[in-house]
């Protein structure tokens, strides 16, 4: 069974999606700090879960959704 590694994102610089929502309901926010991986979180609940996706795996789902 393979762990998952654990990453410290507590210096984390969190950026918003500029396609969140106006009124701060469906905000998603992304950090650039690691290089090959792109943490992202609910801003709703900041302490809570993070996905971490590889740069590439997140550049895929960016231009997916953008169609």
């Amino acid at each position: 069974m393979r762990s998952i590694p654990e990453y410290d994102l507590s210096t984390a610089v969190w950026h918003k999606s500029s396609y969140s929502g106006g009124g701060g309901n469906e905000c998603l926010e992304v950090t650039h700090d690691l290089p090959t991986l792109v943490p992202v979180r609910d801003s709703k609940t900041p302490q809570g879960p993070k996905l971490i996706f590889t740069a590439s795996a997140w550049s895929s789902f960016v231009n997916a959704v953008r169609i």
